[in-house]
């Protein structure tokens, strides 16, 4: 079975299932929400904005893992609270 739900049997042959393809549209937009906020956040604290060498000097490279970890760790504390909120909300 395809991702996008051709070959499904709900589906007729060559059709799309357009409920599929609004959720990895709203999947991949929320990705990119996130990865976007992160560089930039990261950017802000971590990057001085006087360019003064072409490539990260090791303060730079180790505040960035750091706060990229930071971020991601955070996402998935939030990720979890918000499926327990929703199972809760779902389960009487």
């Amino acid at each position: 079975m395809s991702f996008l739900g051709r070959g499904s049997s709900s589906q007729p042959s060559g059709g799309v299932n357009t409920a599929k393809i609004d959720l990895a549209i709203t999947e991949l937009d929320t990705v990119t929400d996130f990865f976007n906020r992160m560089v930039s956040s990261c950017h802000a604290k971590c990057i001085s904005t006087r360019y003064a060498e072409p490539d990260l000097n090791k303060g730079e490279n180790v505040c960035i893992d750091r706060c990229v970890a930071k971020f991601n760790e955070v996402q998935k504390k939030v990720g979890e609270k918000l499926q327990n909120r929703g199972a809760a909300n779902a389960g009487g």
